[in-house]
């Protein structure tokens, strides 16, 4: 029997590799074999094999028993092909493409609604911040490749792919990198702070150092270092922040990231080093475990492949991820693209919900208003 169709595009900082006919797929639905689903990666990266795909959201409850046993899921917690070699992206002219009806999963009074629950939460000394997200949906035809195509150049990003199976096709247009490794140089760039261009060169000089300077979103920002400082000291060594408050600037919007590296074993299992650290702590909040767990409460639905982590393992064990945020799933003639954003004691309601339609500008500026 034919493997199963699967093909991923990486036009990761660094090069593009593209992934085609894969030797077999490895998914997992089903939180009580996810731990199986990563030992049959392994034995592909044993046989020499590639691994490129994605981790759902909803496979970091997986790792810990107390949601797993809860948890179900219709959507792949993990989604592997494994491939012989990498090639070139293929040179495909995209087609043409409707989207339609463009809607949020909230009301504006939910919204204000959870970000009153979240802050309590932050009040009674439950957490320290949350990242807290809704979701666009919209109808879908055409050619998916075209709509990613259109988005990509509307707002360039460092970390694009693009993956796609008769089941579903995930368009990830993504500023942020989850993890990097390279022989035993792990290097996580978690991205938390928004804010908004300047209309002119001297008003955007301003603001980018308006927003460098800013406490909330310095304080977000530094909590989350701090978070996967913590994380990454679990499987590695060495653990330190080489630069803090970096700020990128992209068509809409300013992001602040910061780094942390390590080092880690070279042969560092895939399940243990998961376990360690997905999803990242920038889309959780922190603590991450009760976050994780008040998010599940607040959240009206599975995030799915947003705020998962999408890449590919080398047999070498090196390995390239993002955070797919600013990423759209695909499938049965509908779409649907998270938007987040980390909620702090001296967030308001309006706030943060200008900053979540600031980070969708990209996608419905083009097909819709709010």
């Amino acid at each position: 029997m034919n493997p199963p169709l699967f093909s991923a595009d990486f036009g990761f900082r660094g090069g593009a590799l593209s992934f085609r006919d894969p030797v077999r797929v490895i998914t997992c639905s089903d939180p009580r074999t996810l731990k199986d689903a990563f030992a049959r990666c392994e034995e592909a990266l044993g046989e020499g094999l590639y691994l490129a795909g994605f981790l759902s959201y909803e496979a970091g409850y997986a790792f810990e028993r107390k949601f797993a046993l809860s948890l179900r899921s219709r959507f792949p917690l993990l989604h592997f092909g494994c491939f012989a070699t990498p090639q070139k992206i293929p040179e495909t002219p995209p087609g043409a493409f409707e989207v339609r009806d463009l809607r949020l999963n909230v009301t504006r009074e939910q919204y204000d609604s959870s970000i009153g629950r979240i802050r309590d939460a932050i009040a009674s000394g439950d957490v320290y911040q949350i990242t807290y997200c809704i979701k666009h949906h919209f109808d879908f035809t055409g050619d998916p490749r075209g709509l990613y195509r259109a988005l990509g150049k509307r707002q360039p990003v460092p970390y694009p792919a693009y993956l796609s199976n008769p089941d579903f096709t995930i368009l990830s247009l993504s500023p942020e990198l989850f993890m990097r490794k390279e022989g035993t140089r792990m290097v996580t760039k978690p991205m938390k702070g928004t804010w908004w261009r300047g209309k002119g060169f001297w008003d955007d000089l301003r603001e980018r150092w308006r927003f460098r300077h800013d406490e909330k979103n310095r304080a977000e920002n530094v909590m989350i270092v701090d978070l996967l400082r913590n994380d990454l000291g679990r499987v590695g060594r060495g653990v330190h922040v080489p630069k803090l408050y970096e700020v990128t600037g992209y068509r809409t919007l300013f992001q602040m990231t910061s780094t942390v590296e390590a080092r880690v074993e070279q042969d560092l299992p895939l399940w243990d080093l998961f376990q360690a650290i997905f999803p990242s702590g920038s889309v959780t909040g922190a603590p991450k475990i009760r976050a994780m767990e008040i998010i599940r409460e607040i959240e009206t639905e599975e995030r799915h492949i947003y705020t998962g982590a999408i890449g590919y393992v080398t047999p070498k064990r090196d390995l390239y991820f993002n955070v797919p945020i600013r990423t759209i799933l695909l499938r049965d003639g509908k779409g649907e693209m998270g938007v987040g954003g980390g909620i702090v004691w001296d967030s308001t309601a309006e706030g943060e919900w200008r900053e979540g339609m600031l980070k969708s500008r990209f996608l419905t500026e083009r097909f819709d208003t709010y």
